[in-house]
């Protein structure tokens, strides 16, 4: 066998192996579904986040509401009080929510605070929780704004949601879905979110 027989013949066992290695690559990552079977996109559109745990049918995201002063917490409410919330992917391509994304979540909601972007809040010592707020930025990925991305993630048949973000490859935080402190609500029956070992199941829903 001459060297350039052996060379082509090389290179093409290299080509073969490698096109696998690279249509996986270059796969898109899938949309987020609805509950009405249609592609989740990017702000302007507007969606309620809803429990998909059976025992808390009904139950939806709002603020955490009463004596507290700004930035508000997120919170789960019952019943048809929730509020509606556009998404800002870190890349919307075509326009398109996707999952396991960096992206920023904001409530759709003339509030009296500054601003209704979610973020990670600080430790809380006397709960020994990281809540979610509010008060974030939307865009400017990087080491300053690490709190402010989250991600949907698949989740049995529904999603869920997590803070894992990777705007910031240097940047080191913790790794947690998104669930429910149940310990301590207000007195209209809020319970916050908070990074927990027990996500909380969702969908999504046209508001």
């Amino acid at each position: 066998m001459s060297k350039n027989t052996l060379f082509l013949a090389l290179f093409l066992l290299f080509a073969l192996s490698a096109k696998p290695l690279l249509g996986s690559a270059n796969r898109e990552l899938e949309p987020v579904i609805d509950t009405s079977g249609k592609v989740v996109r990017a702000g302007p559109h507007y969606y309620n986040i809803v429990s998909a745990i059976p025992n808390l049918v009904g139950v939806c995201l709002a603020l955490f509401t009463g004596n507290e002063t700004c930035p508000l917490d997120v919170a789960t409410i019952d019943g048809s009080d929730g509020l509606p919330i556009t998404f800002h992917p870190v890349n919307a391509k075509k326009g398109v929510v996707r999952v396991n994304t960096d992206l920023n979540i904001e409530f759709s909601y003339d509030s009296r605070c500054e601003s209704m972007v979610w973020k990670l809040k600080e430790y809380d010592y006397g709960t020994r929780q990281r809540f979610v707020t509010t008060n974030g930025v939307i865009g400017n990925p990087g080491a300053e704004t690490i709190r402010n991305w989250f991600k949907i993630e698949k989740y049995e048949d529904a999603y869920k949601l997590s803070y894992c973000p990777e705007v910031c490859p240097s940047c080191r935080h913790p790794c947690m879905d998104i669930g429910i402190y149940n310990k301590h609500h207000n007195k209209e029956g809020r319970y916050r979110l908070t990074l927990s070992n027990v996500p909380f199941k969702v969908r999504f829903q046209r508001a």
